[in-house]
């Protein structure tokens, strides 16, 4: 007689929720945004195409809302480094062996460091040493528009991306889901262009909120992936992958 072995449970990976992790990420970054939107007054922070001096009279006038802004974005920069390396570790724990998790391991972090420096120029501009100084306000305001602007969905695109390519060939997530994910690299990329082409700065938005949605999608998704369940991944090496 002959006996088979009884099945191992999947193996779990021991990581912060991805998915979570996203929904934190998209609600304090959203709540920075409230203080400076016409929600909560009647002015909102300016567009780079407006005049240097609507620039800096806004940083003078309305310093504390701009703190406040700046400190929610600053918060969101911690879960958005948090996710990417929860993952890029869960995309190796179950086995991809592809360039694209690195890829998107360098475009998530890149887009956190963007988004801190973004944070940090823009509470440098609010003080009201520095706001008296109109052409101090307008280079840091530049600067923090490009590092939150293409800095940010540029990386960012690069993290969607990385992701999306191996998990639609190894088919981890919803094909409709990895081919957004694509689509998102690639506007993303595409989002560079509105550093030398103004009329390509609807690409920024086009990355980031939609980038909300496929970050909390992907993973709740990819975190009821486990190592055994996983179409076509090798288990690992002993049944010694556990984290």
């Amino acid at each position: 007689m002959s006996s088979s072995a009884p099945a191992r449970p999947a193996l779990r990976h021991q990581s912060p929720h991805p998915g979570v992790v996203a929904c934190v990420f998209m609600a304090l970054f959203l709540a920075g945004l409230i203080p400076v939107t016409l929600l909560v007054g009647d002015t909102h922070f300016p567009a780079p195409s407006q005049p240097a001096q609507e620039i800096a009279a806004y940083f003078r006038e309305h310093a504390s809302k701009i703190a406040l802004c700046a400190f929610f974005q600053f918060g969101a920069a911690i879960p958005l480094g948090i996710y990417t390396a929860s993952m890029t570790s869960r995309l190796r724990f179950i086995g991809v062996r592809a360039a694209g998790v690195d890829i998107a391991l360098f475009g998530g972090l890149a887009a956190s460091f963007m988004t801190l420096l973004s944070a940090l120029a823009q509470w440098a501009a609010a003080r009201p040493a520095v706001a008296m100084d109109g052409s101090l306000v307008q280079a840091l305001y530049y600067l923090l528009f490009a590092a939150g602007g293409p800095g940010y969905s540029v990386p960012l695109g690069l993290l969607c991306a990385g992701i999306s390519v191996p998990a639609l060939m190894m088919r981890l997530l919803p094909r409709w889901l990895a081919v957004m994910g694509i689509a998102l690299g690639v506007v993303g990329e595409l989002s560079a262009l509105s550093l030398i082409v103004p009329q390509a700065l609807f690409l920024i938005p086009l990355t980031r909120f939609p980038g909300f949605v496929w970050l909390i999608l992907a993973g709740f998704k990819l975190s009821s992936v486990h190592a055994r369940s996983a179409p076509h991944v090798a288990e690992p090496l002993g049944g010694l992958g556990a984290a």
